[in-house]
């Protein structure tokens, strides 16, 4: 009688656990449908588990390439489109499973097609972001693969979503402007703080310090980071329905359905602990440069381009 007991018990659980995988599989799913801006919308694949129950099954990344993938966060107020408040490439070897994450300084002089030159977010405002992915693909010559677009109150969802990230604040950030009605106004204080959706796109947004955005963009490297790893956890993983329902209506990519589903299951083969992270461009490659009366970020492009290789040839030889 035990033994049978045993048995049941066991099916019944390989049921509700196959269960449990095709509800989270169908979230992703649905998800990846509604914010992609492909045209072929994905259908779940099913095959036949042990326990003879359905299971939706996610792709697996197949090429052996390195993908890199565009993250734009948008500064976009109402009518204004705004200019790109962040870049970010996201650079996955698939082979290795290592991955960098290079945060771009918007105020880098650089050649916009079509618009001679320019800081690099006002590529942008010209031409939104496809001229923002052709600009920063010719200044690394690194083909950019897909996009994925948020602004701040996508950013603002995502974490309130995931329940918020703990986050060493380095100094008291205070900044107020009656531009945006004191909607974005900043007020941070020093240490370990648990920052809500409001509380790190303040993080992310501070720049007002001797450092301005090469200190801005480390601390959006380091937010980025912790929500990735935030997201690995089992209780991110429990609510993950939740999650993306609450983030799909600011997110927008080029991403189609199962390339999503692809991706999503390399990055959680990816070790977050050792995500390289790099300000581009580097200090050493930076000039001050003055364009009118304006002061600006120069590089040298070529050496730039190189500097960029040789990280990637790094990875190759460990």
């Amino acid at each position: 009688m035990k033994r049978k007991w045993f048995k049941y018990a066991m099916l019944l659980l390989s049921v509700g656990i196959l269960g449990i995988i095709s509800y989270y599989t169908y979230a992703i799913i649905q998800f990846s449908n509604q914010i992609s801006t492909a045209s072929n919308p994905v259908k779940p694949t099913v095959s036949t588990g042990a326990a003879q129950e359905e299971v939706i099954e996610i792709p697996k990344w197949e090429s052996k390439e390195r993908v890199n993938i565009l993250l734009i966060g948008g500064d976009s107020r109402g009518d204004d489109a705004g200019r790109s408040d962040t870049m970010l490439v996201a650079s996955i070897d698939p082979v290795t499973k290592s991955a960098h994450l290079f945060s771009i300084l918007r105020d880098t002089y650089v050649d916009i097609p079509g618009h001679g030159k320019g800081r690099l977010n006002s590529a942008f405002a010209y031409g939104g972001i496809e001229l923002t992915r052709q600009t920063i693909s010719d200044l690394l010559d690194l083909p950019i693969h897909k996009y994925v677009y948020t602004d701040f109150v996508g950013f603002i969802a995502l974490v309130d979503a995931i329940g918020g990230v703990d986050i060493e604040v380095e100094k008291d950030m205070y900044y107020t402007s009656k531009a945006d009605k004191h909607m974005y106004d900043i007020d941070l204080k020093q240490g370990l703080q648990h920052l809500d959706g409001k509380m790190a796109l303040q993080y992310v947004r501070f720049r007002h310090d001797a450092r301005s955005d090469f200190a801005r963009t480390e601390r959006q490297r380091i937010l980025m980071t912790e929500v990735a790893k935030k997201m690995q956890t089992t209780s991110s993983l429990i609510k993950l329905p939740g999650i993306l329902d609450s983030i799909a209506p600011y997110i927008e990519t080029d991403l189609s359905p199962k390339e999503m589903l692809k991706l999503m299951a390399l990055g959680f083969d990816v070790n977050l602990d050792k995500v390289d992270q790099q300000q581009i461009p580097p200090f050493s490659l930076l000039t001050n440069e003055k364009v009118g009366r304006a002061q600006v970020l120069g590089v040298d492009k070529n050496k730039l381009r190189q500097y960029v290789k040789e990280l990637f040839e790094s990875d190759a030889a460990e």
